[in-house]
């Protein structure tokens, strides 16, 4: 495969409707090009949405069904509901830090009144020596996750796996450990299991290789 048939594999891959063998070619590929590594984590967000929208969508619902006239009306409530969960995120992170510092790695849990509970948890493979921190918030759809890690045995392409109590797996965000780059990097993801349906989290690789395990209490 030529160099531009791999660029332009780039959404085909995000999407996942490449085989195993075309799949295997581009992670090799993005090894070794920032550019395409930055592109798939940008179609992130487009992948999540159209993962919660087969999900949430009967089958008998035609693709280029048309919007009802509330549903304008609920759009805004619904980005006015993220917008204050935003606001509430912020101060529970800085509230998951403080608990964090003062017990050490483990896990802390936060409510705010009538609000949905804030999971963090944070973990660091000794093997591997890669740290992560995984920040969960429960929505209509599912879960809202932020994850932080620290990965310098890069540059590999990387995902964060949720695992359910009945033992489904869901991808919740994809990205591309830079060349022994040591920093905290941020990503944010979604998945249709609510907290108290996820069991564990687990940072790997793109071929399987295991990174980290996290465990919520």
């Amino acid at each position: 495969m030529r160099s531009l048939e791999r660029h332009r594999d780039v959404a085909a891959y995000a999407l996942g409707v490449l085989t195993e063998a075309e799949a295997f070619r581009f992670e090799d590929h993005l090894m070794e090009c920032p550019r395409c590594a930055a592109h798939v984590t940008e179609f992130g967000p487009v992948t999540r949405q159209l993962m919660l929208y087969r999900r949430s969508t009967p089958r008998f619902v035609h693709p280029m069904a048309k919007p009802g006239p509330q549903m304008l009306n609920r759009l805004l409530e619904a980005v006015a509901a993220r917008h204050r969960a935003l606001r509430r995120r912020t101060l529970y992170a800085v509230a998951a830090s403080v608990v964090i510092a003062l017990a050490g790695p483990g896990v802390a849990m936060m409510a705010g009144g009538d609000e949905a509970p804030v999971q963090v948890v944070q973990a660091t493979d000794a093997r591997s020596g890669v740290w992560a921190q995984v920040t969960t918030e429960n929505e209509a759809y599912g879960s809202q996750v932020e994850l932080k890690v620290k990965d310098g045995a890069g540059p590999r392409p990387c995902h964060l796996i949720a695992i359910g109590r009945d033992g489904s797996q869901e991808t919740v965000t994809s990205w591309h450990a830079a060349d022994h780059d040591t920093r905290e990097n941020t990503m944010t993801g979604a998945s249709a299991m609510h907290t108290d349906e996820i069991v564990r989290y687990e940072v790997r690789t793109a071929d399987g290789d295991h990174l980290v395990t996290l465990t919520p209490r």
